[in-house]
């Protein structure tokens, strides 16, 4: 039997690689909250609600050209669902690449996502990586 936690996960990652920003939001609950620790070259914010993931989505679509995005394994455990990934990225104002590899943890209640916690590590890639 397929997870419903990881399914909708996957759900979300489908819509973000697709840039549907409406199905993206449409994965998360009204109260849900968003947490990124940032890496030595991003920086880390919280994001609430509908309103604040939209923000987030928004922010990394307007900013940067998404080369590769890797989702790679997924840990389930009842509601909670841990993904290890990468992914490679452009920012779109400096043309500077960068190289980012996470884990997020997500918890999913009522087939919505409550809460996504991401810890990642970055860096620049150059002509010779």
């Amino acid at each position: 039997m397929e997870n419903t936690a990881k399914s909708v996960v996957q759900k979300m990652f489908k819509a973000f690689s697709s840039g549907d920003v409406e199905n993206f939001v449409s994965t998360v609950s009204e109260d849900t909250i968003w947490i990124y620790h940032g890496t030595q070259i991003i920086p880390k914010g919280v994001f609430e609600k509908k309103a604040g993931i939209r923000t987030f989505y928004n922010n990394i679509m307007d900013r940067t050209e998404i080369i590769s995005f890797e989702p790679q394994q997924y840990i389930v455990e009842g509601n909670m669902v841990v993904v290890l990934g990468q992914e490679h990225q452009k920012v779109k104002h400096s043309g500077r690449e960068l190289k980012q590899k996470w884990v997020q943890i997500y918890t999913v209640k009522n087939n919505l996502i409550t809460k996504m916690e991401e810890f990642a590590t970055s860096e620049e890639i150059t002509e010779s990586n």
